[in-house]
């Protein structure tokens, strides 16, 4: 039978004495198992926290490479290399990151077993919900329904290959002992993970905030990581708009100007927009454009959650086509609360010099001549949008991050920046490409009062009006300045994300 290099140091190194056995799992099964002596409940022989201390400080002293009594990256590297597990820098470092409570880069002996102790109840957790039979055993069946849970799709072969990498005794299937000696010193190796590495809506902001929110694992949760997630991707977003709101204005200005006739090209818009009113005219409605995503994003991550129970589903992440339902519902609930601040938004870009002092302004002169009415102009073709939006947003993403996990995932589920950006930027386009039409027409209705002399007109006659005088390429107006702040709005937005982290506290996974 395989057996790993580390295991007579690793395995049994905490003692499971007082914490109940997984039901099924034969005693003596790890590294340092007998069959004689007197049992615990977890089927080892009883031993004294002497023993676990012993134990403790044999593996300390074997990875203190340069005896000072503390653990630095490059005593972990050495150590665990000699052991036969090899890591790489960054995983060592999410380890010596995980247990420095005291931040001097190095882990004492009690820093040590502390992030033992808490590890190991973290790898507990991830076993007994792979362990949908609960026998006490994770075979490739688990593994493969555990990940298309999650919305993750791979075969049965590929998920032997998972078993092999863990399974000691030849058995294809993973008791507790096993899942713990092979994780207790890897910093991630768990399906929650896959979550983790690929959050999406809460990282990317191009500007349209129609996204499927993101998933929460029970122990984000449980300690308030959510909100600061959340807080990240909010700071984020204000800074990744603001960043592009000229690109954005640019855009608005096609979108409801443009046409056969005024053929308005990116470097004329720019010029135009100078001219009128200045540098300071680039930036004009991005002000409630940053303003909009906190309650948006507020009341999208509430609705979403809400929508979840009332689906009723029993498992922690929902399934592909519950997440596409769930969060699409949340966005119309939080576009229908915010909309009036979209139509501010495109009046306040449209506006000439000296037009309104400001937004109250702005609201108050809508408000007085054209009626509540107006401030929700273009909101079904808005509604209409989210669907084709998020789900192909949502699906090219999960295809891409399929593919990747298949082909490249072989001992961690990150993806790195590179990935992660193009993965994001990709189904955004594509999200965006598809919904463009309606975001067209959304805002020449709202912008009609803008326009002196403008009829009053519906969105299907809105439609037909464009096709007939300038074709189907009148449609899509301004696309080539929405997608030239793509890129910079998604890798923008994911520095800043990951920088408010760390500021925020949030272990960076």
């Amino acid at each position: 039978a395989r057996r790993s290099l580390a295991s007579p140091v690793v395995s049994g190194v905490l003692c499971p004495c007082g914490s109940p056995r997984a039901a099924g799992a034969a005693p003596g099964t790890g590294a340092e198992g007998g069959s004689g002596g007197s049992a615990s409940p977890c089927g080892r022989t009883v031993c004294e926290a002497s023993e676990q201390d012993r134990r403790l400080r044999a593996l300390f002293q074997k990875l203190d490479v340069n005896r000072d009594g503390a653990l630095c990256i490059h005593d972990l590297a050495v150590g665990l290399g000699r052991l036969g597990l090899h890591r790489t820098e960054l995983d060592l470092l999410k380890i010596v990151k995980a247990g420095d409570k005291d931040l001097d880069g190095q882990l004492d002996f009690e820093e040590f077993v502390h992030y033992l102790q808490d590890h190991e109840k973290k790898l507990r957790l991830v076993f007994k919900s792979l362990d949908k039979k609960n026998d006490g055993r994770i075979d490739a069946q688990e593994i493969v329904q555990s990940l298309r849970d999650l919305g993750v799709k791979i075969s049965e072969q590929q998920a032997e290959k998972i078993l092999k990498s863990m399974d000691k005794n030849g058995t294809m299937t993973i008791d507790w002992n096993e899942w713990r000696d092979y994780h207790l010193l890897h910093p991630v190796e768990n399906i929650p993970e896959i979550i983790l590495y690929w959050k999406h809506s809460t990282i990317f902001d191009v500007g349209e905030n129609l996204t499927v929110p993101d998933e929460f694992t029970v122990e984000e949760r449980q300690t308030g990581m959510w909100w600061r997630h959340l807080v990240a991707g909010g700071g984020a977003g204000a800074v990744s708009r603001t960043c592009t709101a000229p690109l954005d204005r640019l855009k608005v200005l096609m979108q409801v100007h443009a046409s056969r006739s005024n053929n308005m090209c990116i470097v004329g818009g720019f010029t135009q927009m100078i001219r009128e009113g200045g540098p300071r005219s680039l930036w004009r409605g991005n002000g409630i454009n940053v303003l909009k995503i906190a309650p948006e994003s507020a009341i999208k991550f509430m609705a979403y959650e809400q929508i979840k129970r009332f689906i009723g589903t029993d498992q922690e992440m929902l399934r592909i086509h519950e997440r596409l339902l769930a969060g699409s519902l949340a966005g119309a609930i939080a576009q229908s609360s915010i909309y009036p601040m979209e139509v501010l938004k495109t009046r306040m870009a449209l506006r000439k010099t000296g037009q309104y002092s400001g937004m109250l302004d702005c609201a108050k002169n809508i408000l007085s001549k054209e009626g509540m009415a107006a401030f929700y102009k273009g909101y079904i073709p808005n509604m209409l949008g989210i669907i084709p939006y998020a789900g192909i947003d949502l699906a090219v993403y999960e295809t891409l991050k399929n593919a990747w996990l298949q082909r490249y995932a072989v001992n961690s589920a990150d993806p790195g920046v590179f990935v992660l950006l193009a993965c994001g930027t990709i189904s955004s386009t594509c999200g965006q490409l598809a919904s463009y039409p309606l975001a067209l027409v959304r805002t020449r209705m709202q912008a009609q009062a803008s326009v002196e002399g403008a009829p009053e007109v519906t969105m299907r006659g809105l439609f037909k009006h464009i096709l007939k005088t300038e074709g189907a390429f009148g449609l899509y107006r301004g696309l080539a300045p929405n997608f030239m702040k793509v890129i910079p709005a998604v890798s923008i937005s994911y520095v800043v994300y990951e920088n408010l982290k760390m500021t925020l506290g949030v272990q960076s996974r």
